[in-house]
């Protein structure tokens, strides 16, 4: 069994405020700085969500294609990669447009990911039931071990 740590994914969408994302990285470079391993920012969005940050951020005619490079220059991804350089970790971006369970478990597979830091904000078992879990369907499916970092409650 290789007991090495390399890659880091974080799991980033615009459910995930601000202080939760800082939450997540703060979690991720905990373990990601001293194995020196890679963090991965992995921001998924709906395609209406995708569309808008394409005009937005200065990439009309943007595709699915190109959701890593017009995602880099959002401003949460902007932000937490100056936190990691910051901190002399290496980190490469992920954008996906799509489901983010779906996507997360797909990224951390491609990127051969050794964990996931998910947050999720609190439910009732209800709620739960109902309307699931993105951060639960992210630890059932993930191809390698989930750390889940809860969200700070509003």
């Amino acid at each position: 069994m290789d007991a090495t740590l390399d890659t880091v994914l974080v799991a980033l969408s615009p459910a995930v405020t601000d202080e939760n994302a800082d939450r997540l990285l703060d979690a991720a470079m905990r373990v990601a700085g001293p194995a020196k391993a890679t963090v991965v920012l992995t921001y998924v969005v709906s395609g209406e969500e995708f569309l808008d940050a394409a005009e937005r951020l200065g990439h009309e005619g943007a595709d699915r294609d190109d959701a890593s490079e017009v995602l880099a220059d959002h401003e949460t991804i902007q932000r937490l990669g100056a936190t990691l350089d910051d901190h002399g970790i290496g980190y490469e971006v992920r954008g996906a447009v799509g489901k983010v369970a779906e996507e997360v478990v797909a990224a951390a597979g491609e990127v051969d990911a050794d964990q996931v830091f998910v947050s999720g904000r609190p439910r009732s078992p209800t709620g739960k039931a109902v309307f699931g879990s993105t951060a639960q369907d992210i630890i059932l499916d993930s191809p390698c071990p989930v750390t889940y970092v809860a969200a700070q409650s509003d």
